[in-house]
Formats: C-alpha cells, sequence, structure tokens
C-alpha cells in the first residue's frame, strides 16, 4: 500500500514538472509569435506618440520580422550545439530587456532598433520551443497533447495578439511591449528548474552557413518588405532579389559539403517533411494577410475601436483553443492527412467566402461566417505540420528542425502580407484576399502530395 502511495506521488509530481515545463514552453513561444501582431492595433498611437514618418512607421512592424525570419536558422542549429534550454533562456534575456527598453521608447529610432532586437531575442528563443517539447514528452500521446496545446498557441496567438493588443492599446500603446517583461522574468527563472536539457551535439558552429543564410533571408524578406512599402526603385528590388537567390543558392551548396551543417539537407529532402514546410509558407502567408486586412476593415469599415476590433477575432481564437483538445485523439485515429486538407479547405473557403462578401456589412453577416471558419481551418492544420516535422528527426537535429519550420512561419508571413499590400494598392480588398485564398489553395495541395500514403509515426504508438 504505501509503494502504491509513494508511486502516486511520483507520478503526480511528474505530472506536475511536465505541466509547468509545457506551460513555461508554451508561452516563450506565445510571447514571440503575439509580438507579430500585437503591435498592429497599437500603431496609431506609436505613430502619434513619437512622430513617426509615414514611411518610417511599417518598421515598427518590419523590424521584428526582419531581424526574427533573418536569424531562425542560425538561432536553430545554435540550440543543437549549445543546448535549446540555454539559448531559450539566452533569447528570452534579450528578448525581455528589448521590450523593456521598447516601452519606454523616447524617439522613433529607439522603438525601431528595440523592436530588431526583440526579433534577434526571439530567433535565438523560438527554434528551441518546439525541439524542447520533443525533448520533453516521449513520442507518442504524451508528445501529441503537448503538440496540441503548443500549436494551438501557435496557431492562435496571432489573432489573441491583436485582443491584447486592443486592450492594452486602450491604457497606453506602452503597454503593448510592457507586457513581455513580468511573462519573460518568469520564464527566465522557471525554465532551468522545470525543463529538461539534452546533450549537446559536438562539433563547430557552421559560419559560412550562418552568414549566407542570415544574409540571403534578410535580403530576401527585406526585398518583400520593400514592396509592401511601396516607392522602392526596380533597380534596387531586382538586385535584393538576385542578392538573395545567389547567396541561398551558395548556402545550399556550403550546407551540402559541411560536415556540421545549419540546415540538414536530409531534413527538407524528406518528402513528407519538405513539403510540410512549404504548406507552413503558405497558410502563413494566408494568416498574416488575413490578420492584416480584417483588423483594416474593422476599424477603418466598420470604425471599431482598437479594443472591439481584437474581439471580433474571438470566434477564431475560441475556435483554435477548442479544437485543441480534440485534435490529438484526432490525429491518433486518421493520421495528419485528413485533418490537414479539411483545415487547408477551409481556409481557402474562408477567404473567398470575405473576399465576395459586399463592403459595409454589419459583423454578423460580413465577418463573424469567415472568422469562425478561419478558425476551423486553422485549428485543424498546426498540429498534422508539427506533428510531421518532428517525426523520426534525430535528437541532434531537433533544433534545426524547429528553426526550420519557425522560418517557414515567420518568412511566409512576411512575404505573404508584402505580396498581398502591393496587390491591395493597386486592387480592391477583395482582390488581395482571393489572392491569399490562392497561398492556401497551394497549400491544399501540397499536402496531399505531402502526406499521401504516410502515417505520422507519432500516431502509430
Amino acid at each position: 500500500m504505501a509503494a502504491t502511495v509513494q508511486d502516486s506521488g511520483h507520478a503526480d509530481t511528474g505530472a506536475r514538472r511536465a505541466g509547468i515545463a509545457l506551460a513555461v514552453i508554451v508561452a516563450c513561444q506565445l510571447m514571440v509569435v503575439l509580438d507579430s501582431t500585437v503591435v498592429n492595433i497599437a500603431i496609431s498611437q506609436i505613430h502619434a506618440s513619437l512622430h513617426f514618418s509615414t514611411a518610417g512607421l511599417s518598421w515598427v512592424i518590419d523590424a521584428y520580422s526582419l531581424t526574427f525570419g533573418g536569424l531562425l536558422l542560425l538561432g536553430g542549429r545554435a540550440g543543437d550545439m549549445f543546448g535549446r534550454r540555454r539559448m531559450l533562456i539566452v533569447g528570452l534575456v534579450v528578448f525581455t530587456a528589448a521590450s523593456l527598453a521598447g516601452g519606454l521608447a523616447v524617439s522613433s529610432a529607439m522603438l525601431v532598433i528595440a523592436r530588431a532586437a526583440q526579433g534577434v531575442g526571439a530567433a535565438m528563443a523560438a527554434p528551441s520551443t518546439l525541439s524542447l517539447i520533443a525533448a520533453n514528452f516521449e513520442e507518442g500521446k504524451a508528445r501529441n497533447k503537448a503538440l496540441a496545446i503548443f500549436s494551438a498557441v501557435s496557431a492562435g496567438a496571432g489573432s489573441l495578439g491583436l485582443i491584447l493588443g486592443g486592450a492594452l492599446t486602450e491604457v497606453s500603446w506602452r503597454w503593448v511591449l510592457f507586457i513581455n517583461v513580468p511573462i519573460g522574468l518568469a520564464i527566465i527563472l522557471l525554465a532551468p528548474r522545470y525543463i529538461a536539457e539534452l546533450p549537446r551535439k559536438e562539433g563547430q558552429l557552421d559560419l559560412p552557413g550562418a552568414l549566407l543564410s542570415t544574409a540571403g533571408l534578410t535580403a530576401l524578406i527585406y526585398g518583400f518588405i520593400r514592396i509592401g512599402q511601396g516607392g522602392a526603385s526596380t533597380a534596387l528590388l531586382i538586385g535584393l532579389f538576385v542578392a538573395a537567390a545567389v547567396l541561398l543558392a551558395l548556402f545550399i551548396v556550403v550546407e551540402a559539403r559541411s560536415s556540421s551543417p545549419l540546415m540538414p539537407l536530409h531534413l527538407i529532402l524528406d518528402r513528407a517533411r519538405g513539403l510540410t514546410y512549404l504548406v507552413m509558407f503558405g497558410i502563413s502567408a494566408a494568416v498574416f494577410g488575413m490578420f492584416f486586412f480584417i483588423s483594416q476593415y474593422a476599424q477603418n469599415g466598420l470604425h471599431y475601436s482598437a479594443l472591439v476590433t481584437g474581439l471580433a477575432f474571438l470566434p477564431l481564437t475560441v475556435t483554435v483553443f477548442a479544437l485543441s483538445r480534440v485534435m490529438p485523439k484526432v490525429l491518433g485515429k486518421t493520421g495528419p492527412r485528413p485533418p490537414l486538407l479539411c483545415g487547408t479547405a477551409a481556409i481557402v473557403v474562408s477567404l473567398v467566402w470575405e473576399a465576395r462578401t459586399p463592403m459595409g456589412e454589419g459583423y454578423l453577416a460580413g465577418l463573424f461566417g469567415p472568422l469562425l471558419l478561419f478558425g476551423i481551418g486553422v485549428g485543424l492544420s498546426y498540429l498534422p505540420m508539427s506533428s510531421t516535422i518532428l517525426s523520426g528527426v534525430d535528437r541532434n537535429d531537433q533544433g534545426s528542425a524547429s528553426g526550420i519550420y519557425q522560418a517557414m512561419q515567420q518568412i511566409g508571413g512576411s512575404v505573404g502580407l508584402a505580396v498581398l499590400v502591393s496587390i491591395r494598392v493597386g486592387h480592391s480588398q477583395a482582390t488581395a484576399l482571393e489572392t491569399a485564398a490562392v497561398f492556401a489553395a497551394v497549400a491544399f495541395v501540397l499536402t496531399s502530395a505531402a502526406t499521401a500514403g504516410r502515417r505520422d509515426r507519432a500516431e502509430q504508438h
């Protein structure tokens, strides 16, 4: 009897530690993804407070996207080599300090520099989140449940950022940055105690690959940012995209020859995993575009306040988190293909629905239905993608696999938004939303190829 009580106590302690570890990892992911959108609703107040120029205002968002997306691959491999938990903590120290500096900003330059530093910290911390779940939860039911919560946060953080940003902006725009400070400090204190670290990968950091990937991704993202901003010369854009193509091509050559590559090519050459990365790219392009245009429509077309605009996304957010409770069981029965196909199809239909809805319709007639369906699509999509990407990955490569996943999410969103904004300049919002639907439709087609005939190994346990 005593042994049974003792075993029960150990089980309770283990479950508690696992729960806290997951909460810490998810909180980190929530912060770094949320900061891609939380500032959007505060832009008007920031413009008035710090006297930004119209052209310079976009850098409040773009500075974060540029450094975050450009450094993600480096951050992923650094986690494999120096310790994923260590990189998460160091990244959060940088991110938290930058958030405090941004909230205290007294000039536009100070805020933009702080946002860029936030992106650096996020790129160091974010790749470790998904890989730490793989390290702390065994493949099978335990990992699927953890991934479901992680995926719900990844999928819902964008809309949650709009809700939180709206609420905090009612007090002051500075609180959309200050809110990161107590959360970041809590993660920094709890991570060493509750998150298990794995042995580091031996070898040297691939510095040539790091320089080429960072420069190539930065040129690519900056090129699309300049398209979105407008006013860039054709020569500049061509130069940026040519430079990006050359640098990334050289990066692939270097990785193929490196004994300790920054991005092990076998991760992307695996058919299911490689195509799933592209699916994440397409879905992220659609998601970022939807958040941007719907929030603009709610504030400018329906004349909602910042808070009400954020609350308008509740159908999407609630649906995503509700689906996270049932998705592990669904995935265990069906594998990744059916829910991912249904999810990408739902995203396509919701975007076309919103594009075809006449401007000026009220909330119930014009937004509620598409947002609800979009939430269903996103809720069905993220866990199958995370599960497929992590399935069968060697422990030494989990940081890189996670870094590529995060990079596809961030770069897909940045590139997609830039393309859609440039389309919106010359056409209607409906055309931009239909283009977002095309991104999602491509993801649907890639899903068929990525998951055909394959059942994720994690679901077979």
